[in-house]
């Protein structure tokens, strides 16, 4: 199991819709805003935001980039 907080950017498996324009690849960085039952993330890139249940996130998320 990941090890991640508020705060932490993790890396999900699929990629963000935007594009990070110095390098023409999507964006698959985020940041974890709010915790709980439910976990809150912003795309780092387009400040989108994505909530989702704890459990689907546990199954999507790829790594923890930093803590």
């Amino acid at each position: 199991m990941l090890n991640y907080d508020l705060g932490s950017i993790v890396e999900m498996k699929k990629p963000h819709a935007c594009t990070i324009k110095a390098t023409g690849k999507k964006a698959n960085s985020w940041e974890i805003i709010r915790m709980g039952a439910d976990i809150k993330i912003r795309c780092t890139n387009c400040e989108h935001i994505v909530m989702m249940k704890r459990n689907d996130f546990n199954k999507k998320i790829k790594k923890v980039v930093t803590k």
